[in-house]
């Protein structure tokens, strides 16, 4: 293929990437106010020690303070899981007008949108920059670590992620496998029924 063939090639996924850039900040910015708007909540009306019940002994509120990663893992490590997030949040807008697919465009918004909620807290909460302590309050029985909506984002976007991986779908709208499979097969049943 020569250099205008693969310029021409690449334009329209560009073009769908630009086009699916506000779709990302939306998803983004959606899940970054919610993880906001609800420790904003969570800290001026829960107490230490007094945990709410919301669905019995299964699903309580209970304000904790965090200094590891999502559901307390590498907890002393702030400053390493900040800067994690960091590159984290860099990377996705870096490579934001590549994305061709709406899945993998809502997975890394949750993901954005997880990271910029926990990485508001280490930014401004004490003790002090790189090193505050994330708010967490959602507790599941008392098998599960209490974590908050933007652990919830991080990990339900890097689940659908994986999935959207695993079945075919590629970041840039490509399919392979599974996923290109189907679509060869809807491609042919069409055919057959124009040929009827």
């Amino acid at each position: 293929m020569n250099h205008s063939a693969a310029q021409s090639a690449g334009a329209p996924s560009r073009r769908r990437g630009l086009a699916l850039i506000p779709i990302l900040i939306a998803v983004a910015a959606v899940a970054y106010l919610l993880d906001v708007l609800s420790k904003a909540l969570v800290v001026a009306n829960l107490e230490y020690g007094r945990p709410v019940s919301v669905i019995g002994d299964f699903l309580t509120f209970a304000l904790t303070r965090n200094s590891g990663a999502a559901f307390s893992m590498a907890t002393g490590y702030t400053w390493i899981l900040t800067f994690v997030a960091l590159v984290v949040v860099l990377g996705i807008v870096r490579y934001a007008n590549r994305l061709g697919s709406l899945g993998w465009v809502i997975g890394l918004g949750l993901v954005l949108g997880g990271a910029l909620g926990n990485l508001t807290d280490r930014m401004f909460r004490s003790p002090g920059p790189f090193r505050g302590h994330v708010v967490d309050f959602i507790q599941v029985g008392d098998w599960w670590p209490t974590f908050n909506l933007a652990d919830s984002a991080v990990v339900c976007g890097a689940v659908l992620l994986v999935l959207l991986t695993l079945l075919g779908y590629d970041y840039d709208g490509t399919r392979t496998g599974w996923a290109a499979r189907r679509r060869k097969d809807a491609a042919d049943d069409e055919s057959e029924d124009l040929d009827a």
